[in-house]
């Protein structure tokens, strides 16, 4: 046992949560927003700006024509395999190997491709670093081991992988159909709780799917926190802190949270106000893509991200217009009420002792 605890220390494999569950996950979400976010987004500002460059096809693969965007977005499984691999410290060969195992991985998952392409990636890297520079033929048996247990495991695992994530996803938003208040309610919260810990509410999102009135709850839910904690930390943090966590990441106040876990009580009472707002009174659609439903404000991708789906949508037929009560939901959403209500419940909280001045400070 102690020869294989030292083999691995030297092969820094961590069999942890924290790699797999935090590292591994949130780099998944980088790759991500790096392939198919991008992708997205590039896609829309040529079709609103009618930029012909952006709208036109630019290669075309087995038949298949691609826009810029297009070419992004294809590459979502290599882009988050090598993410993954990156925060596994991957040695190059491993991680140069992953392109082929990403793209397995995410093609055989289907709808539920990132969940397929986070167990298999890992897996991969994983077996092709425990092999790394063990032999004197170290660039042929590096990639032929990384990829071959990456396809194998694609071939065996993703398809189910994929109809798990699916599954489980469209439960979650045929449930938020059902019963929009109570799920707007569980969404928000327990989506914006996610992106302020140190795991990626955006990859959970990207994995199962997550869209529709779901998504929309889950954008309330994460811009809650963000925009929450900037503005009622404004005193301690300034303009700094409320660009950094505002557009940047509420998870800067996870060691506050630590601190004094009260401090946390305002976000998540304001997610679960938004939440039912959101899925009831606006009926607010993230129809875009999956991970910018995890995103919140962070760069404002919660929102071009719901922008791009009423786009989607009146191009299909599917909604006649973009409204001023889309517009006023989303502005309410995920500006004007977590700025409002935030600091208003917080307010409480300081009045009866349960947080000071000071605890906030980033």
């Amino acid at each position: 046992m102690d020869k294989v605890r030292a083999f691995l220390k030297r092969k820094d494999i961590e069999i942890s949560a924290k790699r797999y569950g935090i590292d591994a996950l949130g780099a998944m979400a980088q790759g991500l927003f790096c392939s198919l976010l991008i992708g997205t987004i590039i896609n829309t500002i040529g079709t609103q700006f009618h930029i012909p460059f952006l709208t036109s096809p630019v290669a075309t693969i087995a038949g298949a024509e691609y826009t810029v965007g297009g070419l992004a977005s294809a590459m979502s499984g290599p882009a988050m395999a090598v993410a993954i691999g990156y925060a596994l410290h991957c040695p190059p060969l491993v991680l140069f190997s992953l392109i082929a195992v990403g793209f397995a991985a995410n093609a055989l998952g289907g709808a539920g491709g990132p969940l397929a392409v986070l167990f298999v990636a890992i897996l991969a890297a994983e077996t092709g670093k425990a092999v790394s520079k063990e032999t004197k033929v170290d660039i042929l048996v590096t990639p032929l081991v990384t990829i071959g247990i990456g396809v194998l495991l694609s071939w065996a695992i993703a398809p189910t992988l994929g109809r798990i994530a699916m599954k489980l996803g469209e439960l979650i938003m045929w449930a938020t159909e059902l019963r929009p208040f109570v799920m707007g309610i569980l969404v928000s919260v327990l989506v914006g709780m996610a992106l302020t810990l140190p795991i990626s509410s955006a990859a959970i999102c990207a994995a199962l799917g997550l869209t529709g009135l779901a998504g929309g709850a889950a954008v309330a839910g994460c811009c809650a926190q963000m925009v929450g904690f900037a503005v009622m930390s404004f005193k301690e943090n300034r303009f700094g802190g409320l660009i950094s966590q505002g557009i940047g990441t509420s998870m800067l106040q996870m060691g506050n949270i630590v601190k004094n876990p009260r401090i946390w009580i305002a976000p998540i009472i304001t997610s679960a106000i938004t939440g039912p707002l959101a899925t009831c009174l606006f009926r607010m659609e993230m129809n875009g893509a999956a991970v910018s439903s995890g995103m919140g404000t962070c760069g404002l991708v919660g929102q071009i991200g719901v922008y791009s789906g009423w786009v989607a949508d009146v191009a299909s037929g599917a909604k006649a217009a973009i409204t001023a009560w889309d517009w006023a939901g989303l502005i309410l959403i995920s500006f004007i009420l977590p700025a409002v209500l935030c600091p208003l419940i917080n307010m409480v909280l300081v009045r009866i002792g349960w947080v000071k001045e000071g605890d906030m400070k980033i």
